[in-house]
């Protein structure tokens, strides 16, 4: 099964966004094709970076519904509306309730900034630098119910050097992130990513 048409869920200044863009007009994205950016932020970076790339944007203010199953339902008609079959968070701000969830069970996928399930939730890099761990790193992975939860795609390590602040090991994380998420997309617009329980497989 192919999952060609991707929207990308994010909430801030989209750098993850602008990689995957990039990727696509390298033909880097394996067949698939950013069709939407969907925002709970509307004055957010991203949404510019969208209307530059000429890529429709759904912008979207929680506060504006009654529920999260509310605004929820209204982006899952869009995603439906225009036969989305990959849903790729990106920096995207909030926990995704079971509206999204369940439609597209085995479709969502994040990018965090640690080797899960080492450092899950906010500030993963200060988590890292706290502990005082001598790797880290970027995860892939799909998305369920939890923080960070999902079974594991791929992973990709970071040495977190001596003199490191939050700053110089968030940059050479993000830059890890560049590469690592559109690889991991291309594989999944391709077809090649397989689940089986929480153990994922990436076919040549």
């Amino acid at each position: 099964m192919q999952y060609s048409r991707i929207a990308v869920f994010a909430s801030g200044q989209g750098s993850n966004f602008a990689a995957l863009v990039q990727a696509q007009n390298a033909g880097k994205l394996g067949g698939g094709r950013i069709e939407l950016l969907v925002s709970d932020r509307p004055e957010a970076l991203v949404a510019q970076r969208a209307e530059e790339a000429g890529i429709p944007a759904l912008l979207l203010r929680p506060k504006d519904f009654a529920s999260r199953e509310l605004y929820e339902a209204e982006i899952v008609a869009e995603l439906q509306r225009r036969d989305i079959g990959l849903v790729v968070l990106a920096g995207y701000m909030r926990l995704i309730t079971p509206v999204l969830l369940t439609p597209y069970a085995g479709r969502i996928i994040n990018i965090h900034p640690s080797l899960l399930p080492a450092f899950a939730g906010k500030d993963a890099i200060g988590q890292a630098l706290d502990y005082g761990v001598k790797l880290t790193g970027v995860t892939v992975h799909f998305v369920d119910g939890g923080m960070d939860t999902g079974p594991v795609i791929a992973q990709r390590g970071v040495a977190v050097e001596a003199e490191d602040t939050t700053e110089t090991l968030a940059g050479r994380i993000h830059q890890v992130e560049y590469e690592l998420y559109p690889e991991v997309v291309s594989a999944f617009a391709a077809g090649k990513i397989g689940l089986d329980g929480r153990k994922t497989t990436i076919s040549e």
